[in-house]
Formats: structure tokens, sequence, C-alpha cells
């Protein structure tokens, strides 16, 4: 992406004139990931940096449920009063920060240090953990690290077999499909998907298979074909015997899935299953893939880890012409799971309970190891605590709007109304920021210094092409002052290229180990791919002389699918999946604001198949209301022949009445803590009101908060 400036004025939602600024213009980039394309959101995102919605000052609220502007020190002030205050009489824990993964690596890793050493707390993790943690956790058990793709992107064009399963990546990363055309062109683009998305339209016309399982289904589906490629001795020996552990128990574990029993519980024909294991064994260069459709369930890192162990018998993984990977789903989705925002984390990918970890990373902090607080809760768990007794009473929210994007998220909404103080850090009034009783405006993109790391594991240098309006700060500069003000052990910089510097030393010796990197190599333009030490070139393909395990070797896993029965299509029952949408990305609080994406797609779309709505009297275009015990959402139908019968498939990325997570629960992945989004039973009826009529918002724009926040 480069960038081009004008003059243009904006006006600030504080309700002050914001000074004249250059308007951004978005132009394509050379690169080898998107090669000069961008999706929409890309092309429109200058759009928001001169927003009318945007936040200019520090916002306070008042006992009205409004709020006024504030200075920076007013509002620091209280901030940090209020935290001290809090862990006086609570204690350090009493004190969370939820975190994000649209973060640069800086501010990620200086938000994990600032919680550790400023607050002393533990309550600390990050909506990556609605996102890749289970593909996370079983990379990690299987390779002994976890990069989403262990081998260059462009590595894919010259692959004539494809397997993504759970990603319509022609939709949330269009300029990725353009690794895909060779295996387009050799008829070997095959993906699963309960819908026929815009990914699985690329099968068509030669191109490969589209296969189209019953949602949640995917671990029995790969427990499968594994069971086909063993039977017919289609698996890699030699790779087994030499580069693998755990073959034996997988060839146990995978005798009870023949093919008629994973036809009667998927959907998927015979026939089928066997071609599509015979395909991927036959290729010169096979590549399986996953996302967020296979991993987000509670049984979502054992269904990745079949997904590896596929790769593993068929010799995949490790290799120059093959491999398995999983695609990323957030801007920073690979470096911001890297460096300590999770609750288990130190930087470089270490283990916040491992001794040696600790005594590193407290060295470059200049502290104690024995003042580092432990491991915390994944999100889920620290969201339940909000407010509870025992729990958290004080949430500092930095890139994440959980309101929208937490399962459950009545139940998020009852926690954060029950806190005793709420500060986030956002650009606008996000959902999550009417509640809060501070809103600190930070930095946008254009706006900041900075790297990212992307699904490939290369670390990538965001540079300054605007300067910020006068009453926006960083994070970095944030978390400087904080502790400054809590008199806090360690030094924190706001210098961008200092952070980095002291992450680089930090991660020296970790998995994800940065040491060799620095600004000024990034600003040549080399390609650097962790791990990159001291005195390297960086690690552009993993595994090729071993994996991450002491013995070198990978280690299958074997896992169990649990065999439940799906819901019965009666009274309007059917499963409900979530997902996104082109022109819109995660919650929405951002692509919501920008016309063109919003008059594009304006509200949420219930995508139902014509047998079912005319079982259920839906039409078109007619109002309908999805509901479950966890709540009830009102949308629109489109009928549409791209989805099973027993399916319904809703964007999460609305508010109010539209809000997808109303439905789903908080249950979650007993390895990964990721929550279940793509299965949930619901009902649906159609609501008697005429087409088009306003849908009601219930999320006011200034809830007025508790008695506690008074």
């Amino acid at each position: 992406m480069t960038l081009t400036g004008t003059e243009a004025a904006g006006m600030g939602a504080a309700g002050t004139d914001a000074a004249a600024r250059p308007r951004v213009t978005v132009a394509g980039r050379a690169f080898p990931t998107n090669r000069g394309g961008l999706c929409k959101k890309g092309w429109t995102a200058a759009e928001l940096l001169v927003s009318p919605e945007r936040i200019l000052t520090p916002m306070l609220r008042q006992p009205d449920g409004s709020f006024e502007p504030a200075s920076w020190d007013e509002a620091l002030d209280l901030v940090a009063a209020r935290l001290a205050d809090t862990r006086a009489q609570h204690g350090a824990d009493s004190v969370g920060v939820f975190g994000g993964g649209g973060l640069t690596n800086e501010k990620a890793y200086q938000l994990g240090k600032f919680t550790r050493v400023a607050l002393g707390s533990s309550r600390i993790d990050y909506n990556g953990r609605f996102c890749m943690s289970s593909a996370a956790a079983a990379g990690n058990r299987a390779f002994g690290l976890d990069r989403g793709l262990p081998f260059p992107v462009e590595d894919l064009d010259s692959a004539d077999t494809i397997l993504i399963l759970g990603s319509n990546v022609a939709q949330t990363m269009p300029p990725f499909i353009g690794h895909l055309e060779g295996a387009r062109r050799a008829g070997g683009l095959i993906v699963v998907d309960p819908r026929r998305s815009a990914t699985a339209r690329l099968t068509e016309d030669g191109g490969g298979l589209h296969v189209q399982p019953t949602p949640g289904s995917d671990l029995v589906l790969l427990l499968g074909l594994t069971h086909i490629v063993i039977a017919e001795g289609l698996i890699d020996t030699d790779y087994l015997a030499r580069r693998t552990t755990g073959f034996e128990a997988l060839r146990r574990s995978v005798s009870r899935w023949w093919p008629e029993r994973v036809q009667q519980l998927t959907g998927v024909p015979v026939p089928q299953l066997r071609g599509l294991a015979r395909r991927l064994s036959a290729g010169t260069g096979t590549y399986i893939l996953t996302g967020r459709g296979v991993e987000q369930h509670v049984d979502g890192t054992d269904t990745a880890t079949a997904a590896i162990n596929l790769a593993l018998v068929l010799g995949l993984v490790g290799t120059r012409r093959s491999g398995y990977g999983t695609l990323t789903g957030q801007g920073n989705g690979q470096g911001g799971r890297e460096h300590g925002q999770k609750c288990d984390q130190l930087p470089g990918y270490r283990k916040i309970t491992d001794p040696a970890a600790r005594a590193h990373v407290a060295g470059v902090w200049g502290v104690s190891p024995e003042s580092l607080p432990g491991a915390g809760v994944p999100a889920i768990e620290l969201l339940d605590s909000l407010g509870a007794p025992g729990g958290i009473r004080c949430l500092l929210v930095h890139g994440s709007n959980v309101v929208v994007s937490a399962p459950d998220s009545n139940r998020v909404r009852a926690g954060l109304e029950a806190l005793d103080f709420l500060v986030v850090c956002d650009f606008f009034f996000s959902e999550t920021a009417r509640f809060a009783d501070v809103v600190l405006p930070v930095t946008q993109w254009a706006e900041e210094e900075g790297t990212m790391t992307s699904l490939e594991g290369r670390v990538i240098r965001r540079r300054t092409a605007i300067g910020a309006p006068d009453g926006v700060r960083s994070e970095l500069w944030i978390f400087q002052q904080l502790a400054r003000r809590l008199g806090s052990a360690g030094t924190f910089s706001a210098d961008p290229a200092e952070v980095f510097d002291e992450l680089c030393r930090a991660s020296a010796g970790g998995l994800a180990d940065y040491s060799g990197l620095s600004y000024g190599l990034l600003d040549t333009g080399e390609a650097a791919y962790w791990p990159y030490p001291a005195g390297s070139t960086g690690t552009p393909r993993l595994f090729l002389d071993g994996f991450a395990h002491a013995n070198g070797r990978a280690r299958i896993v074997a896992v169990q699918a649990r065999v439940t029965d799906a819901p019965a299509q009666r009274d309007g029952t059917v499963t409900l999946i979530t997902g996104r949408l082109l022109e819109h990305y995660q919650s929405g609080a951002q692509t919501r604001r920008v016309p063109e994406l919003q008059q594009a797609q304006p509200q949420a779309r219930l995508q139902v198949h014509p047998a079912t709505a005319a079982r259920l009297g839906l039409v078109d275009g007619g109002e309908v209301e999805v509901g479950n015990a966890q709540g009830v959402v009102s949308c629109v139908a489109e009928v549409t022949g791209d989805i099973r019968p027993d399916t319904v498939f809703l964007p999460f990325h609305f508010t109010g009445a539209q809000r997808a997570n109303l439905l789903t629960l908080g249950v979650t992945d007993p390895v990964s803590g990721m929550p279940e989004f793509k299965r949930t039973t619901v009902r649906v009826r159609a609501l008697t009101r005429t087409p088009g009529a306003d849908l009601a918002d219930a999320v006011s724009a200034r809830s007025t908060r508790t008695d506690a926040h008074a």
C-alpha cells in the first residue's frame, strides 16, 4: 500500500474542530503476498482517518451517562488513581487488560509488559483467543512451534493440490486467491465448507471440488480421510519413520472411521471421500490449509490436529513443495500472539511458567523474576469474571470490541456494567466504549510507526504517512504515562523503535526470536522471516531440517470425535454458523463507518436454503427472528441455494438486535480456550411486520451505567 496526501479539514466526535490534515489516498504496491491488490476494506480505509465520528480528545463519563471532553492529564490522573485504588483494595488481579490482534508488535509487547510490571496483574488476554488459538495450540503440540504458514505464501503458486478447510479467503483476503490459480488450473482446489461460498465457487468449471459437510463435522471428515489414506497404502512410510512419532496410535484411532460411517455423519458421499484422499496423496505439490470454520469449535484444537495428522501421514510438512498451514484472521494475527498479550505467554513465544524464560525477560525489563505474576486465564474466563466476587473490578480494553465480538454478548455486556471502572482506547465510540468511564483516543494505522508480522512469519514495517490529530496519542505513550503515575519499576519508552529493540532483546532465544532484526534492517526491504536470531538471515521455511521438539520429530497426536446428533429439523430449528462478509471486518466498528461499505451491506442478512425458507414461511428480503436461550436476533432473510437446508449463516459484524453473538455460547475448547462460534442451535421464524422496517438497536449510543458507575 502506498499513500499520498492532500489537505482536508475534519470535525471530531467531541465536537471540536480538527486542524486541516492531509487526506490520505490509498494505492496498490507490489508485494509478494498481495501483488498490489487490496480488498474493499483496504481501498476505503483512509476515509476513517478523517471520519467526523472520530474521537479527538479524552472523554469522561458524567453522572448522567453522557461524555464530556477532558485534558490528557485529567484523564490519566483519574485512570491511574482508580487503578491504584482497586489494586490496594482488591489485589493486583482485580485489574484486567484485554488486547487485540490488530495491535502492532510494539503495542502488543508493551501491553503485556505494562500489565505484568506496572499493574502486577496476571489478568491479560486478547481477542486472538477468538481467532487463532486452536490452530496455535495444535501447531505447538504437533510441531513444537506455531507459525500460521511455515513457508512463504508464494510457495502456493506452484501447488497442484490445495485443500482449504473452513476459510472463505475470496471474501476475507481477496488478494490471496491469486496464489490458488495454479491449483485451480490443475483442477486441484478443494474447498470444505457447509456454504457454497465465494471461495467454494472457485472450484467450479473444472477448478476443483467443493465438499459440503454438515456444520461441525470437520473432525469426523478428517479422521475419515486419514483412515482411507492409511487403508489404501497412500501414506509416506519413509517420512513417518524418519520425521514423526505416534503413528501407530493414530492408525488404531482412525480404524473406526470407515468411509460409510463418515458419510452418514458428514453427508459427504463415499466416492467423494475416496477421490479426495487419492488426490491429496497423488499431488506433486500438495498443501492443507485450515481457517476459522474448522477451528472455532469446542473441539477446534483436535480438528486442527486432525488436519495436521493428515498432512503428516502424507509427508507434506517441512518439505519444499508441500506443506500445512493455517490462515490468520486479523491484521497482526501472527505477531499479536507472539510477544506477551496472551495470558500464559512472555515475549518470543515463551511460556510464563518457564523459570528460564521468566529470568531472561525479567532481566531485559530490569525487574526480578519473582515480581512477575504467573499465568492468567483465557479470554472467556477473564470476561466471565468481570464484576464478579473475587474477579476483575477494573478493565482496560485495547484494540477490541467485546460487546460485539465475544460470544454470549449479553453476559459480556452485564459484566461490563458490573465493573467499578472501564477504560477503552479506541478511534470511535465502539459498542464497548459506550460502557466506559474513560475513553482515550489513539492513533490509527497511517499515523504510527511500528511492525506487523504476516501470516507467513514475515516481519513488516509500518511507517507514519500522516501526523495524528493534536489530541490523539499512541498507546505506547499512554503506557509510559500511566506507568510513571503508578510508580512502576522498569522503563517504558514511547518511541516505537526503542520498544522494538527491547522486544528483540526480550525475544532472543525464544521460539519467535526477533533478536537479529531492527528498523534499519527492515527498512532495506529484506524479507525477514522469524525466527531471525542475531547473525542469521531468517527462516522463510520452517521444519526443513527438523521440528521444534527436542528429538526433532513431529508428534502425531491421536484425537477422537464426539459423535452428537444434529438438532431435529422441526419448529424452525437449524444450525447457525457465523462468519464474515467482504465489506466488513471483525465487529464492524470501523467498516460500518465507511459509507461505501455500509451502503453495500447495511444490515445483517441470514442466509437460508430455499427449501428451509419454504418450510418456515420465509421470503427473500423479509424480516426474520433468530433465537435461542441466549437471546434473539432480528435480521433480513437471504434465500439462497448456497447453503445446506439444515444450516443458516449470519455475519457477526453488526450491532444492536442484529448481533450474531447474542446467540453464541461461551463454551470453549478445553485446550485452546476457543469459543464455539460455528455450531449453535437456533430457531428461525418469520416476523409479522413488513420487510424493511427499522430494526431495534439494543445497545443505546448513550447507555446509562448502573449505580456502581455513578
